[in-house]
């Protein structure tokens, strides 16, 4: 279980990406890399530079020593840009240098994370952006690879985005699909208070029309999830929930895009959530270039 403290940290020595790394270079070396083991002495080294090809926003670049340590224990890796760094088409991100099979074995899995990650840092920032000056927060989903959560939390961190819940254990969120089975939203809501209370948490709950938006304020939940409503009747929705509980927090989510979410900000909610930034980032364009051996 991963405690809520270290939610908020960089992911690179957690237990679970540490497993992860070890078996997506499993995945790719298997056996062993019979082209490399072929044409490159064991002996051999070699330098490189990971470059942007197309402008990206940096994510995630420490995670490439710690992959590459588990090849090289001495190999050495040099960070080019910080963090979250909007960088040019052509930028270096990253110099490596160490055992030249290494570095080659490395050198897709290092390329499908980071441009994973660099790829949902870079959309972030342009649904950050498009919401500046507006006082409204950009919030990511559990719509995450399996296993890659903390990673790809990080990145919408990196892309100035911030982050929901990481999980079922550190939030309530009450759906549809909860307040179905509960018999209605403001059941769900009742049910959630004692649960909530010795937990210290807060109720969000998920409405999709005026009549659940009362139920929920009414049974007492702390926060609004208004989902799938158009921007015209979610600028009415807030303006209600404002008036009837002033201090009451509220989310828009379903359906946004980037040429919407302007559109939805002026509703004034605290928030905005997009799945499309975990779940549909395009891959960031990078490449591994080795320098000629003499």
């Amino acid at each position: 279980m991963i405690a809520s403290r270290d939610l908020l940290q960089p992911p690179w020595e957690s237990p679970g990406v540490v497993a992860l790394l070890r078996a997506a270079l499993e995945e790719d070396i298997g056996t062993g890399d019979v082209t490399t083991e072929a044409i490159v002495p064991e002996a051999a080294l070699a330098r490189a530079h990971l470059i942007a090809r197309r402008p990206t926003v940096a994510a995630a670049l420490p995670l490439s020593a710690r992959l590459l340590a588990e090849l090289d224990s001495r190999a050495r890796v040099e960070i080019c840009v910080p963090e979250g760094a909007r960088v040019a088409a052509g930028t270096c991100l990253v110099r490596l240098q160490g055992r030249a099979r290494a570095l080659l074995m490395a050198e897709r899995t290092l390329l499908n994370l980071l441009g994973r990650l660099c790829g949902i840092a870079t959309l972030t920032r342009a649904f950050v952006d498009a919401l500046e000056g507006t006082g409204v927060l950009l919030r990511d989903t559990r719509k995450t690879t399996p296993l890659w959560r903390a990673l790809e939390k990080y990145a919408v961190r990196t892309g100035g985005g911030t982050n929901h819940r990481f999980g079922l254990f550190d939030g309530i969120l009450i759906k549809e699909n909860h307040a179905a089975v509960a018999g209605g939203v403001a059941e769900a809501v009742r049910r959630a208070r004692a649960a909530a209370i010795s937990r210290g948490l807060r109720i969000e709950a998920e409405v999709r029309n005026e009549d659940e938006l009362h139920q929920a304020l009414e049974a007492g939940a702390d926060e609004l999830l208004l989902d799938n409503v158009g921007p015209a009747e979610g600028e009415r929705l807030v303006a209600l929930a404002r008036r009837l509980r002033p201090d009451c927090r509220i989310e828009i989510s379903g359906g946004v895009t980037l040429a919407t979410v302007r559109a939805y900000a002026a509703a004034r909610p605290d928030f905005i959530s997009v799945g499309a930034i975990t779940h549909s980032a395009p891959a960031a364009d990078l490449s591994l270039l080795f320098e000629p051996q003499p």
